[in-house]
């Protein structure tokens, strides 16, 4: 599993994060929640054209100095935690999803 520690968060809702390997990749924040005391990110490789969207879960502690993300990789917390933040996005742009 790709850990990734936060280096820098960048202006326009941008997150620069460093691999295991010292790469650094910049993802979109689209979405942060937080569930059962966990927060997770939904966040996208592009911002204008159809990008990959991933969920990333922090896992660093309260005294860490940086934040530290994982991306999430189990089918069923990936699809209940998916809705979740779809559901709040479509909330935030005012768009009321019936049941």
């Amino acid at each position: 599993m790709d850990t990734f520690d936060k280096i820098m968060e960048n202006s326009d809702d941008m997150i620069t994060l460093q691999t295991d390997d010292g790469e650094t990749v910049s993802f979109y924040v689209l979405e942060e929640t937080k569930m059962n005391g966990e927060t997770y990110l939904l966040v996208s490789d592009s911002k204008e054209e159809d990008g990959d969207c991933y969920l990333l879960r922090d896992k660093s502690k309260p005294e860490d100095p940086e934040a530290s993300y994982e991306f999430v990789d189990d089918d069923g917390e990936l699809d209940y935690m998916s809705k979740i933040c779809v559901k709040k996005l479509m909330s935030d742009l005012g768009v009321e999803i019936e049941k």
